[in-house]
């Protein structure tokens, strides 16, 4: 098969690491041809992040204290990794090459005194430059041919969109397929560094966080990938959080659209935005564990096999926001009332995660983030109180549940199953929000009732079975 293997910082966090996945790429290697994407090691992106904030506190010494601890952590993992003193001391050259190129930006962005968004993708993308050498030639020193290639070296072409970037995918087709192919018929495992690319200008871009996923299907879309594997610290997607439910179990396989899903409900493993360049070529995705291969995961498919198709595969929690409650009787029949209130908000920048509205009109719910809840408050009561707005009552700490599932769509009873088995543990319901579609239904509890209602859910659709 043709596999794109992504790896997280996790999974190449230490040298142990580094070697057993080097390993496991010889070892897959052997009967496929291979391309690997990886992040950066552990928590360099965040140390990055840090320089770039003592930059903008013209705090020169803390930034250079930090850059000298990844300097020595790099170099030590290095050490540390490979074997052959050859491969060794041409990883150290190109290691030593990349943080002198770091450093100089780091300096100039002192001089400066400001840090701009692409001086800021440029400085955060250091870590995978690292992460991929050190990788590259660990395989290297397996006696495997490898090549470490950036996200602009291999060819992703973005937008200018800087921190928040998006591929033109056209180009990039061209380009990567035109890397690539040469690569993989000579027997080279292209390691490729996840998270960023570079606009038509040759600057580099990055895709946000959780970016290495976007990488991977991005490059499986222009190279026609069998498969794409996301490997990470966790063993696929979870029936429900391990940490709240202990009977929570991997689920087997599920549809693109449950796995959106669960990825904009909080599953991490996903980056929301990796499905998009797999859904045209139906590229199948599997989730799996870098710590435990024989686990094969969960895989994301277009069709998924009818026997998988339950009413409810899993319940996701979002913890920790605020629930605003906006009522008025000039609200009733007025049109366009709800788009001035989403309006207003979104030019504070505050984005709404959920939103009920009565059919009588008079009142509107919305959830948004804790740490946008005075921020929203204040906006709705300096621009609409008073106006079309007459009252708000405001709710910290709620949690929303959702239950996700395709087989819910058209089964009579869902509802009353999940609110009964939730009444029965005592638990009030703040909110409730389902879309036509009824692939999930979500609703809003308080925070403190999150796990007794999770759990009881979880029993009552026998996730754990």
């Amino acid at each position: 098969m043709r596999l794109v293997i992504k790896f997280g910082g996790t999974s190449v966090g230490t040298p142990k690491h580094i070697k057993a996945v080097a390993k496991f790429i010889q070892i897959n290697s052997k009967k496929n041809q291979i391309v690997m994407v990886c992040s950066a090691i552990g928590d360099t992106t965040d140390d990055l992040l840090e320089i770039s904030d003592s930059i903008k506190k013209e705090n020169r010494v803390k930034a250079d204290s930090i850059l000298s601890k990844l300097t020595k952590k790099h170099l030590q993992i290095a050490n540390e990794t490979i074997s052959n003193s050859v491969i060794r001391k041409s990883l150290d050259q190109k290691l030593e090459s990349i943080l002198n190129e770091l450093k100089g930006l780091m300096h100039g962005m002192i001089l400066l005194g400001e840090v701009t968004p692409q001086s800021l993708d440029y400085l955060i993308s250091f870590g995978e430059r690292l992460s991929i050498e050190i990788v590259s030639h660990a395989i290297l020193d397996l006696k495997t041919k490898s090549v470490a290639l950036t996200g602009k070296e291999v060819g992703i072409v973005t937008d200018s969109n800087f921190g928040q970037s998006k591929p033109l995918m056209d180009t990039t087709r061209l380009r990567v397929s035109t890397n690539l192919e040469p690569l993989l018929s000579k027997k080279f495992i292209p390691v490729i560094g996840g998270f960023a690319g570079a606009d038509q200008h040759g600057h580099v871009t990055t895709f946000g966080r959780g970016g290495s996923d976007y990488t991977a299907t991005i490059i499986a879309s222009c190279i026609r990938a069998d498969e794409v594997w996301l490997m990470s610290d966790v063993d696929g997607l979870m029936s429900a959080d391990p940490k709240m439910v202990k009977t929570a179990k991997v689920i087997p396989e599920v549809s693109y659209v449950e796995a959106m899903e669960m990825a904009l409900f909080g599953a991490k493993q996903i980056h929301p935005r990796s499905f998009e360049p797999l859904l045209s070529k139906k590229i199948p995705m599997r989730i799996r564990s870098t710590f435990n291969v024989n686990n094969t995961g969960t895989l994301v498919t277009a069709n998924p096999d009818e026997k998988t198709n339950k009413t409810v595969k899993c319940v996701s929690v979002i913890r920790h926001n605020g629930l605003i409650d906006m009522r008025g009787g000039s609200m009733v029949g007025a049109p366009g009332t709800a788009a001035t209130i989403f309006t207003t908000l979104a030019k504070a920048g505050v984005n709404i995660m959920m939103i009920s509205q009565s059919p009588s009109e008079s009142s509107i719910s919305i959830v948004v983030k804790k740490n946008d809840l005075d921020k929203a408050v204040n906006t709705i009561e300096m621009e609409l109180l008073g106006k079309i707005i007459k009252k708000i009552d405001v709710t910290t700490d709620v949690s929303i549940i959702a239950l996700i599932g395709s087989g819910m769509r058209g089964t009579i009873g869902v509802a009353s199953r999940v609110f009964g088995s939730v009444a029965k543990r005592k638990t009030n319901v703040m909110m409730i929000a389902q879309g036509s579609s009824e692939l999930n239904l979500a609703f809003v509890v308080k925070d403190s009732d999150c796990a007794s209602a999770v759990q009881a859910l979880h029993d009552e659709f026998r996730l754990g079975n």
